[in-house]
């Protein structure tokens, strides 16, 4: 079963950008992620939250900004449940605005230009059985990655810390959604893949990134629906379920968005609760607040 094309809209970026942050700046930045989401309401100085990561305020400003693309203050204001429920607030919703501009022209909302299809039903349910899949451990700005690739695009995206044990687990939970796959390491072609996730200067619609989605037809029915989620805003499970058809099926919903097996480009961490709140993440709730507040962070 093949897909149309998913156009994703792609922004233009200045050509001064810094490099891309690599995984130790990642491992403080998360240190101070977690102070802020534990002391938000007390809104806490520069100061300490410099001294809990072992910085003095100048450096930690630095790093932080050039991580984020805003400064610790700010990032505090897209991290409370408050802005996670302004996403939400407005007279048309998120996926009513999508699709109310359509799919293609100036108008589409979307941030990264990927071209996907979706393997058959019939080879999810085989389990990945004739399917030769490429990975590789990479830096990224939310810690290491682990991409997975076949020689049709990018199947797979997840996130670890970088200690063995903690790279094993996530290569073999990867591993797991296609249990009849052969798999081998080859990090140049994975390299390729992770390059144009995160490197903002490599989303271009003259060069799609290409996805391969592998999941029921459910599952990558509500993929489909997050790509068309645009940066800074946010949907509920609802939502979701609203647009696909299936209005009581939101708890169905959020269990396919945990299956998502390409985090961050296939944005289920745009995806909320009801109520607003953050939910849920596969990859750690630290993390989800962090690729949401690197996104709010991007030149638009």
């Amino acid at each position: 079963m093949n897909h149309p094309t998913g156009n994703l809209r792609s922004i233009e970026r200045a050509q001064t950008q810094l490099p891309m942050p690599g995984t130790e700046d990642y491992l403080t930045v998360a240190r101070a992620i977690e102070f802020i989401l534990h002391y938000w309401r007390q809104q806490p100085p520069l100061k300490q939250i410099a001294t809990h990561v072992g910085m003095n305020e100048t450096q930690f400003h630095k790093l932080f900004s050039r991580w984020a693309g805003m400064s610790p203050k700010e990032f505090i204001r897209t991290l409370t449940l408050q802005h996670a429920r302004t996403l939400l607030a407005g007279p048309a919703s998120v996926l009513d605005t999508a699709f109310e501009v359509g799919l293609s022209g100036p108008g589409r909302l979307h941030d990264l230009f990927v071209h996907y299809e979706a393997m058959t039903p019939g080879d999810y349910k085989a389990g990945g059985k004739g399917l030769s899949i490429a990975y590789g451990f990479h830096d990224s700005p939310f810690g290491i990655s682990l991409a997975m690739a076949t020689n049709r695009g990018l199947a797979g995206l997840a996130f670890c810390d970088g200690d063995d044990e903690d790279r094993a687990r996530t290569l073999e939970d990867m591993k797991g959604r296609w249990p009849k796959a052969t798999f081998y390491q080859d990090q140049a072609m994975t390299k390729k893949f992770t390059s144009r996730c995160f490197d903002q200067q490599n989303w271009s619609a003259d060069h799609p990134l290409k996805l391969v989605l592998i999941g029921s037809e459910f599952d990558v029915t509500v993929w489909e629906t997050l790509l068309q989620v645009p940066f800074g805003r946010a949907v509920t499970y609802g939502e979701i379920a609203r647009h696909i058809g299936k209005p009581k099926a939101a708890r169905a919903v959020g269990s396919a968005v945990g299956r998502n097996p390409v985090s961050f480009v296939v944005p289920c961490h745009r995806a909320l609760r009801a109520s607003g709140a953050m939910g849920g993440y596969h990859w750690g709730l630290t993390r989800k607040h962090a690729i949401i507040g690197w996104e709010t962070g991007l030149p638009s």
